[in-house]
């Protein structure tokens, strides 16, 4: 048989995410910096959010964005986001469990909505005390990884993400790196993890999202050769 006769396939682990193509560190490389803009503008915004309701207070000398923000805040939460945006459909991978509810930019729009919302009801929303915003921020958090996620993998990555998240938040605090108004839980907010939380799950819908597309335009490109 000629060789021109040979029709080209697909890789076989390709499934929903990427994983045997030639360009796989450029793929990675292009989606790190998309998920670390992504990171660094919700930064922005939540932290506008964050700061109009007066619940986080940098030092005068550290202020320097239009947001009000110290400088090394979007930086770390964009190169936070890029981490785990490839950490998840990664993990996926890892465990041989492709990640197929709801996978759709619409969705994920919806996902990155509630996690605003979450926020703008951290800083906006009047509660009785701390524990009540607390667990309301809690079940708001878990039904979102409900709506939009429902994999242990996600549950799993997004708490210890919270944990993770919520330690350097109480070692900068207590090295009087930056503090929270009226603290009620060594140094920090009770309900930070919860944002930590429904933050993982959304940039990792991202990270996955992503890993799809970039999937879907490999396979059109194999197709048309």
């Amino acid at each position: 048989m000629a060789e021109n006769d040979v029709t080209p396939t697909l890789p076989k682990k390709c499934g929903p995410y990427i994983s045997s193509v030639t360009s796989r560190g450029m793929n990675l490389v292009i989606r790190g910096i998309v998920l670390f803009f992504i990171g660094v503008f919700l930064a922005l915004v939540l932290n506008l959010l964050q700061i109009q309701r007066n619940v986080t207070l940098f030092p005068p000398d550290v202020i320097t964005s239009i947001f009000s923000s110290a400088w090394w805040v979007p930086p770390c939460c964009g190169t936070a986001s890029a981490v785990i945006g490839l950490l998840y459909p990664c993990m996926d991978r890892h465990l041989g469990e492709p990640h197929k509810f709801k996978r759709e930019w619409s969705s994920v729009m919806r996902c990155v909505a509630v996690f605003v919302g979450i926020n703008h009801a951290s800083a906006k929303v009047d509660f009785a005390n701390n524990i009540q915003l607390s667990l309301t921020l809690a079940a708001l958090s878990i039904g979102l990884w409900w709506t939009f996620d429902r994999s242990r993998s996600g549950f799993g990555l997004g708490v210890g993400i919270a944990f993770l998240a919520t330690l350097v938040s109480q070692l900068l605090v207590y090295n009087g790196v930056y503090q929270y108004t009226s603290p009620d839980f060594l140094y920090v907010r009770s309900w930070l993890p919860c944002i930590f939380f429904a933050g993982g799950i959304t940039m990792g819908n991202i990270g996955r999202q992503l890993a799809m597309y970039e999937c879907k335009v490999i396979a059109e490109k194999f197709h048309e050769d």
